[in-house]
């Protein structure tokens, strides 16, 4: 009796959370999220080069030296997105000792992305208007407390790719991607080729813009953090494009939200 006693709740646990992650897909939040202060100011790199050769066949290279920060983008975009969720700045107030910083960091990003803080439960950080400044002055702090290349490869969302995703799925994705960005709530998605991996990366939306021919988003690319990347949607073909890119030689896409629900 008493094992079933603890055992229970062990079990009642993921059903709680899980609630509270059904909660989260109708939250919302009373400021857009906006590029020039939400966004970090380094860069996810990459482990390989990519371009055209002579033949006009898209190949890829080493990079050397080998990039010290790469495998990241699904940290920099989850990270992203829990700052904007978790964090309040505050540059009037003094900037924190080093350690102290750190940890206040640290208990942003072990916040869980589907998660919504009351106002007065958020995380506060003196010293910086937003996370672009602070991340030009403690690169090297972030990118220690952010987590390893591990946690893009662990994302609990990753299953999903395997699964076909039908041309209905993905226009269905745009009016769900469309309705959490009116509510400032900002989708990240996984940008997939599956079974051809010839692309694996995460990105995050916050704007777009509508026209018959279809949906123009406006994305933080964690491996282009100088300006917004479009990602459109065309009506006629129910498809996702991405325009050529250091990484990718441009087209079609297949898209879906994660961080966002119990399973992914």
């Amino acid at each position: 009796m008493t094992w079933r006693l603890w055992l229970l709740p062990t079990l009642l646990l993921p059903l709680l959370a899980g609630c509270a992650e059904l909660r989260f897909r109708e939250a919302s939040y009373d400021r857009a999220f906006r590029f020039e202060a939400d966004t970090f100011g380094f860069a996810n790199e990459l482990y390989r080069s990519y371009g055209y050769d002579a033949e006009g066949t898209w190949r890829s290279a080493e990079r050397s030296p080998e990039p010290e920060y790469a495998h990241r983008c699904f940290v920099l975009s989850r990270s992203a997105r829990q700052f904007f969720q978790h964090a309040r700045f505050e540059p009037e107030e003094p900037a924190l000792p080093e350690e102290e910083l750190r940890a206040r960091v640290r208990r942003v990003v072990t916040t869980s992305p589907r998660r919504r803080l009351a106002e007065d439960e958020r995380i506060v950080i003196p010293g910086y208007a937003s996370l672009r400044a602070l991340s030009r002055d403690h690169e090297a702090l972030l990118k220690d407390e952010l987590g390893g290349s591990v946690w893009s490869y662990v994302e609990r969302g990753n299953w999903r790719m395997v699964i076909p995703l039908s041309r209905r799925h993905q226009t269905t994705t745009v009016e769900e991607l469309k309705a959490a960005i009116d509510a400032n709530r900002p989708p990240i998605v996984h940008l997939v080729r599956f079974p051809r991996i010839e692309i694996n990366h995460a990105v995050l939306l916050f704007g777009y813009t509508e026209s018959e021919k279809g949906v123009d988003f406006a994305a933080y690319d964690p491996n282009a953090p100088d300006a917004p990347v479009p990602l459109a949607f065309d009506r006629a073909t129910r498809t996702f494009l991405l325009e050529r890119n250091a990484y990718f030689a441009g087209g079609r896409v297949d898209v879906y939200e994660i961080y966002h629900r119990l399973i992914y």
